[in-house]
C-alpha cells in the first residue's frame, strides 16, 4: 500500500516535491530498523494466553483497607516480577485479608498482570 494512500493527497505531494514515490516495501522498512533488530517479526512467538504469571513472596503488612480491598506489605525482592524488597499495596479480596492486621509476618501468592499484583493466597509465618 501507497503512503498517499493511507495518509491523504497533501503527504503524497510532498513526498512527490521530495523525490520520493511514497511507497514503502517490506524491505526498505526493514532496513530501517535499529541495529540488532530482527528483520522477520513474523518469526517471532507470540503468546495468545493472556493469563496472569505468578510470584510468592513474604512480608510484613503495614496496613489493610477493607473498604478498597487492599492490603500494603513490606515485602521482600520479589524475583519473578523483577521487583526489588519495598512497600506497596496489593489489591486482596477480603476474605483473605479479614483476619491479618499491621505487623503480621506473611507468606504470599500474586498474580501479576500489567505491572500490578493481586493477592491470591496468605497465610501468617
Amino acid at each position: 500500500m501507497r503512503l498517499h494512500e493511507l495518509a491523504g493527497p497533501g503527504l503524497a505531494i510532498l513526498l512527490a516535491a521530495c523525490g520520493q514515490s511514497g511507497e514503502t516495501t517490506g524491505e526498505a522498512a526493514n532496513s530501517q530498523m535499529a541495529p540488532g533488530m530482527s528483520d522477520s517479526m513474523d518469526k517471532m512467538e507470540m503468546s495468545g494466553d493472556t493469563a496472569a504469571m505468578m510470584a510468592k513472596g513474604t512480608g510484613t503488612v503495614t496496613a489493610i483497607d477493607m473498604t478498597e480491598g487492599k492490603i500494603t506489605l513490606d515485602h521482600a525482592p520479589i524475583p519473578e516480577a523483577n521487583w526489588p524488597a519495598m512497600t506497596m499495596a496489593f489489591k486482596a479480596k477480603p476474605e483473605l485479608i479479614e483476619n491479618l492486621q499491621a505487623g503480621d509476618k506473611v507468606a504470599f501468592d500474586l498474580a501479576l498482570e500489567g505491572g500490578a499484583g493481586e493477592v491470591t493466597a496468605i497465610q501468617k509465618q
